[in-house]
């Protein structure tokens, strides 16, 4: 009666296939790193963009609102590329508060500041209160946050949007644009919202 010859792995396959098997541990953990990393980045960009587009919201529903101020002063006060002052009723509470809209550092502000007085009432320098409308904006020197457009809008192309500083008493209508990201230059390319609001109260004015 034969024996066949039983062998175990050589001292030399034995290493080969530990190291196969490593190498193949370290490629899916980098794969698994890989891809947590992405769907991690996914998430907080999904945040992020939710975060801000409630914020845009709020910027059009005060904007939308804006009437003249309780010191008699214009409705819109200044309108630039990445700042915007009016007065608005923002907290329905009978006054007109002045709101002062920036982008700055990445983030997009609101200064709230109520006028004092009796009559006539003033407002006083600077902001009383500043409040975050919405952050992880990556807007750069060419794109504005704010482009504004007059009565003759869209049937005249050519000279709209307006130039900057405008001149608020040919504004009708804005257009606010941001740019997000969590961490430019690493991730995904940048989300873009903007949105159209019109001043209702301007409507009839020439």
């Amino acid at each position: 009666m034969f024996q066949k010859n039983k062998k175990g792995m050589t001292i030399i396959e034995m290493l080969i296939a530990i190291a196969i098997f490593t190498i193949g541990i370290q490629g899916f953990t980098m794969l698994f790193m890989k891809s947590w990393k992405s769907n991690a980045y996914i998430f907080e960009m999904g945040q992020a963009s939710s975060a801000v587009s409630e914020g845009l919201n709020k910027m059009v529903k005060y904007i939308r609102m804006a009437r003249q101020g309780d010191d008699g002063n214009y409705a819109i006060k200044s309108a630039d590329d990445n700042e915007l002052v009016i007065f608005s009723d923002y907290d329905k509470d009978g006054i007109g508060e002045r709101l002062h809209f920036k982008f700055e550092n990445g983030q997009m502000t609101m200064g709230i500041t109520k006028p004092t007085g009796s009559y006539p009432k003033t407002y006083p320098d600077g902001d009383q209160e500043t409040v975050i409308i919405a952050d992880k904006i990556v807007n750069d020197s060419e794109t504005p946050v704010f482009y504004y457009f007059n009565k003759d809008y869209p049937g005249d192309q050519a000279n709209n949007p307006v130039a900057t500083p405008a001149d608020v008493s040919n504004i009708r209508l804005a257009k606010i644009f941001l740019k997000i990201n969590i961490d430019p230059g690493k991730g995904p390319e940048n989300i873009e919202m903007q949105s159209f609001v019109e001043f209702r109260n301007l409507n009839d004015y020439n």
